[in-house]
Formats: structure tokens, C-alpha cells, sequence
């Protein structure tokens, strides 16, 4: 069963940790969620397609987790704040028999560093319990997030953990596990921005969105579900709008770019987006 959570989590040393290494602090102006949603997707675990043994386990550990009631334990305590698993690799690089996980540390509250520098987040801490299932030391992998599934499907890394939505061109790069979280996206404008001030439904934000030209600028994160709703993606259904679509390496980067009234708007899963937000209006 799919997990959904939609509570606005506390702000947590992950997100103050982000926003610290990302440069999320002021100057700049406050930025509010529009919490409507305007697509819904699942979350799951990538696993190259010829590893079928991994794919197998990493189920059938889902399966019992969710089952027992410890999976849902586990995904809330990372949005009301109460988490406190952290985790920094034993080595430099990856050793021979490791569990290497593929991931991109800029996405609360599924990954992010804490402020002692150690990887945070929902993905982390279950690729520890799989990794400890497996018997073997985990390894986490933080790179770009648009490289992560070719990293996978290459065999570089035995797993992609990184809040990566489930599509049809990404089937054909890897198999996926089992999903175990069901997002949205939705747009972040800053907090005197009326602009969807009258919406109450995705569609009349989509409306909205439509009547812009190129001179609007959403930010997104490359590679993500935000980008392509946005500028438009076939794989994925999405007819983009008539907007510049402008990518970051991180959603909290995009974040800062509209705190400081470079773009106009950003459209990242929800979240992040509360969570990141929540740090940049905290510290302004």
C-alpha cells in the first residue's frame, strides 16, 4: 500500500541543514506553498533490471515493514520532526560487497545532510534497514539527481533511493521496487504574490499558468517530476506551459532564486517545498 502524508512537518535540523549548505538564508522575501495539488505520482526504489534477487528482497522487506506498522513509524517521524537516525559512510569510497545506495542529498525530508554533516531523511534510514537486512555496510552516493538511474542501470550503484517518481521511460532503464509513498507536486510564489491568491483547484492554477508567456519563470529541479510538469514531457503526459522552465541542481537553490525575486515561481514536490520553505522564512 501506497503511503501518503500531506501535515506540515516541524522545522527540523535536516532543513536548517540544507538551507545552511545551500545558502538559504537571507536577504529575500518570504515565500508561501499553494498546497493544492496539481499531479499526484508515486515514489519507489530503482534496482538495475538484472538484479532480480535484490529487487525480490527489497519487496519482501517493504511488504513486512508495512505490515508491522514500522514503515509508517518510521516515514512520520521524518515529518513531524521527531527522526533521529543519521548516517555517515565508514569509508571514502565504496567497498567491495557494500549496499551502495544512489542518491541526491537536497530533498527533505526523504534526503538531506543534518547539521553535523551526516545524510538524513526517510531514504536513508530504509536503506540502512535494508542494508542491514542484506547484512552488508551501506554506502550512500550522493550525486546529480539526473544521473542517478543511469548510475543505476550501469551497475556503478546497487540501488536509487532518492524520492524518484515511477515512469515509463524510467522502466526501461531499471526495475522498480515496490512503491512506498505518494506525492504531489504544487507551486511555491512569493508570500505577496496573488497571483493564484482566488485558485481552489490545480486546474484553475493550470489555467493560470497557460495565460503566462516566456517573460515567467517557474524554477524546478532538474530531472524531477517538477521540471517536466512544467516544461512539458511526453514520457510523462505532461504538456508543459507556455513559461521558461528553468532547472536547479537542487530545489532549495530554486527556493533561494525566488526568496530573492530572480523567478517567479517554483513548482517542486510538496514536502520539500513546505520544509524548505519553512527554513527560508525562518531565517529572513
Amino acid at each position: 500500500m501506497k503511503k501518503a502524508f500531506i501535515a506540515l512537518a516541524t522545522l527540523t535540523a535536516a532543513a536548517t541543514a540544507l538551507c545552511s549548505l545551500t545558502a538559504c538564508t537571507g536577504p529575500g522575501q518570504k515565500v508561501k506553498v499553494i498546497e493544492i495539488e496539481l499531479t499526484t505520482e508515486d515514489y519507489a526504489y530503482g534496482i538495475n533490471k538484472s538484479n532480480t534477487e535484490l529487487l525480490t528482497s527489497v519487496n519482501s522487506y517493504l511488504a513486512e515493514w508495512e505490515d508491522d506498522g514500522s514503515l509508517d513509524i518510521l516515514i512520520n517521524s521524518y515529518f513531524d520532526g521527531t527522526a533521529t537516525f543519521s548516517y555517515k559512510n565508514k569509508t571514502a569510497t565504496a567497498q567491495a560487497g557494500d549496499f551502495v545506495v544512489a542518491t541526491n542529498a537536497y530533498f527533505p525530508p526523504f534526503e538531506s545532510y543534518n547539521d553535523s554533516g551526516a545524510f538524513y531523511g526517510v531514504d536513508i534510514e530504509i536503506a540502512y534497514k535494508i542494508a542491514t537486512a542484506l547484512e552488508k555496510t551501506l554506502f550512500i552516493k550522493d550525486m546529480e539527481f539526473d544521473s542517478i538511474i543511469a548510475d543505476v542501470q550501469n551497475g556503478n550503484s546497487d540501488i536509487a533511493m532518492a524520492g524518484i517518481t515511477v515512469n515509463e521511460a524510467r522502466l526501461e532503464q531499471v526495475n522498480f521496487a515496490t512503491p512506498y509513498y505518494s506525492s504531489a507536486q504544487v507551486i511555491t510564489v512569493l508570500e505577496g504574490d496573488t497571483t493564484f491568491a482566488d485558485c481552489t483547484t490545480y486546474e484553475e492554477i493550470e489555467a493560470i499558468l497557460n495565460s503566462k508567456s516566456s517573460s515567467y519563470t517557474i524554477g524546478t529541479q532538474s530531472g524531477t517530476t517538477g521540471y517536466m510538469y512544467s516544461h512539458g514531457d511526453e514520457d510523462f503526459g505532461y504538456d508543459g506551459f507556455p513559461v521558461t522552465t528553468k532547472a536547479y541542481s537542487t530545489g532549495a537553490l530554486a527556493m533561494k532564486d525566488l526568496s530573492n525575486g530572480k523567478i517567479n515561481a517554483v513548482i517542486l514536490d510538496k514536502q520539500p517545498s513546505l520544509m524548505i520553505a519553512e527554513s527560508i522564512n525562518k531565517n529572513i
